[in-house]
């Protein structure tokens, strides 16, 4: 969440005047931003994405570990380890979104205008 919101703010910083065009032209500060929050989006769930790739082939996580030395068959080690993974993967996914909805709403006042923060 840290690094969609650090994107975010520091997009929307740098394409105010781009922001403000898409206003003047008549959209919503939810169309003006959408392409900002889905590439800040994309950037917090990297790191989540790129973990869950490597589970079980470089290392092996504590939950899975734990059950194959406690005598646990391995197919159900792995079924228990994938479940806390997309657990993982899902409260990532949340907690981006609100991240970046917060940051989008501190960026516009009731009229729909864009204030520097």
């Amino acid at each position: 969440a840290a690094i969609s919101g650090e994107r975010l703010v520091s997009t929307l910083n740098s394409s105010q005047l781009e922001i403000e065009t898409h206003l003047s032209l008549g959209a919503t500060p939810r169309q003006a931003i959408a392409q900002y929050r889905k590439d800040a989006i994309k950037a917090g769930l990297i790191p989540t994405i790129n973990t869950m790739m490597v589970v079980g082939l470089v290392t092996l996580p504590g939950i899975m570990t734990g059950q194959l030395l406690s005598g646990v068959p391995p197919l159900v080690a792995t079924s228990y380890q994938m479940v806390i993974m997309f657990m993982l993967a899902f409260a990532t996914l949340v907690t981006t979104l609100l991240v970046t909805t917060g940051i989008c709403r501190q960026y516009f006042n009731q009229a729909g205008q864009l204030t520097t923060w």
